[in-house]
């Protein structure tokens, strides 16, 4: 069982950053996958990133390529999302899930927790 809290969220103008955090409960995080997604106002669960358990494969979606990070701390149970040079398309409310699987999930079915979300709002 994992317990997932993201945190960092808040409004930001055009082309500035943000770092999202998330922490992890449980003693086996270092064995999950995790990954960000994000969910806009009347869209669909959208994937952003991800990263394997080891911390040396990750993956972006092209929509943020170049411009967002992800890394983790196994040690600390946590993960994060840098992202620089927002966009007011960025504005979603931004999840982080774990997920069991090997490799770089990028499916929202693949992902088994999923924390309760963060408000990031990138104004024009």
């Amino acid at each position: 069982q994992v317990q997932l809290v993201e945190s960092g969220g808040g409004l930001v103008q055009a082309g500035g950053s943000l770092r999202l955090s998330c922490v992890a409960s449980g003693r086996t995080f270092g064995k999950y996958a995790m990954g960000w997604f994000r969910q806009a106002p009347g869209k669909e669960h959208e994937f952003v990133t991800a990263i394997s358990w080891s911390g040396l494969s990750t993956y972006n979606a092209d929509s943020v390529k170049g411009r967002f990070t992800i890394s983790r701390d196994n040690v600390g149970n946590m993960v994060f999302l840098q992202m620089n040079s927002l966009k007011p398309e960025d504005t979603a409310v931004y999840y982080c899930a774990a997920s069991p699987y090997g490799g770089v999930p990028t499916m929202r079915s693949d992902y088994d927790y999923w924390g309760q979300g963060t408000q990031v709002t990138v104004s024009s």
